[in-house]
């Protein structure tokens, strides 16, 4: 211990809410995530992310459900190849 605390800061946000935040940007016409970001989760679906985070946090935070994500991707959403 150097002497220096450190905060132990928990997300406000769940792991499904970074995750539904982060497909659904695909689903919409914005072009830049940030943009996206801070104008339509922080300001139109506010009510629907009360708790959500400043631009920077949340970035910090994507990498911490890279992995379920993934494994949702591949176990659901993309199906099975037909053809």
């Amino acid at each position: 211990n150097s002497g220096t605390k450190r905060r132990c800061r928990q997300a406000s946000l769940t792991d499904s809410e970074i995750m539904t935040i982060l497909l659904y940007f695909h689903f919409g016409t914005f072009r830049n995530f940030k943009h996206y970001y801070l104008f339509f989760i922080k300001g139109t679906m506010k009510s629907y992310f009360p708790k959500a985070v400043s631009y920077n946090r949340f970035v910090e935070l994507e990498s911490s459900v890279f992995f379920q994500l993934m494994f949702f991707l591949n176990l659901g959403a993309f199906g099975r190849c037909t053809g």
